[in-house]
């Protein structure tokens, strides 16, 4: 379904605190099999075909990809994890696409629209980014999990909290992240029976009244530098058990991001890049056929 891309497929490469992307954009093109105007189109995007772009050495290789659309308002933006799986929510990619198009509209204010709903991102100024990630899920069939219980404190080992985010979360609060094997931990929380979806997975340590420290299982792609979903989860869970106040620096592996719950919503504030820009070649397309 690829011979037809003769000029190979552009893509660019971003990350947010080194939580890595792999961008299409996909605005002038129609995602179907082919043109009207005869000319090549985007391919359809698939779990398989998202496999092979986020394997990181046979493929280019991320943490999700993202595809930009047009939409009812600035665009719209569909996430794929790389094990394949979609998700409705990516905060770290919604800030650096946010800020890729600030840059090439001149705009410092954008409505983009989400899997998760719609999502408002601004420019907040020294080159940071902000976006409000919605407001909270907090009841148990939202979030979703497998069935009625208190998210404040779920049935499982060390009582952690239950968040949705347009994805979910269940977040760990302990003494030390770095003394905690999160390789080994966090996969039998992701396929945990509570979830039917499964979910992201955070340990998180109290640092002061409005200072984090988390790492993050990703669902679908495993431990990451950084998770602007799991960081907004991971505030309001803090915030939910008196933790913290609604405002907090959060520190991940990959770097900082300041969350702040608020009446409209989550907003999460960091910096972005765009990396480079590239093109998948034709023959790499048609080795996927």
């Amino acid at each position: 379904m690829y011979s037809d891309l003769t000029n190979g497929l552009p893509f660019m490469k971003m990350h947010g605190l080194g939580n890595d992307f792999v961008v299409l954009d996909a605005r002038e093109k129609v995602v179907l099999n082919a043109r009207t105007d005869g000319t090549p189109a985007l391919p359809k995007m698939t779990p398989a075909l998202a496999q092979a772009i986020g394997h990181r050495q046979f493929g280019v290789g991320f943490d999700q990809l993202a595809v930009i659309t047009n939409g009812a308002a600035d665009a719209h933006l569909t996430f794929f994890n790389s094990d394949g799986s979609t998700s409705a929510a990516c905060g770290n990619a919604t800030r650096c696409i946010a800020r890729f198009l600030m840059e090439e509209t001149g705009k410092t204010q954008l409505h983009l629209t989400t899997d998760r709903g719609d999502l408002a991102a601004r420019d907040a100024g020294n080159g940071l980014t902000s976006v409000n990630m919605g407001h909270p899920q907090l009841d148990w069939d939202e979030i979703p999990l497998a069935h009625q219980m208190d998210t404040l404190e779920l049935p499982i080992d060390d009582a952690p909290t239950a968040t949705g985010m347009g994805n979910p979360h269940c977040t760990f609060f302990v003494d030390d992240v770095d003394a905690i094997d999160l390789a080994g931990f966090g996969p039998g929380i992701e396929h945990h029976a509570l979830y039917p979806e499964r979910t992201n997975v955070q340990i998180a340590q109290i640092i002061g009244p409005d200072h984090i420290r988390m790492r993050v299982w990703e669902r679908g792609v495993g431990i990451t530098l950084a998770s602007g979903s799991s960081s907004c989860a991971t505030a309001v869970a803090a915030a939910r058990r008196g933790l913290t106040g609604r405002a907090v620096r959060i520190d991940l592996d990959g770097g900082t991001l300041h969350i702040d719950w608020r009446e409209d919503g989550v907003w999460m504030t960091g910096p972005s890049a765009h990396v480079f820009s590239g093109v998948l070649t034709p023959s790499f397309l048609e080795s996927l056929t």
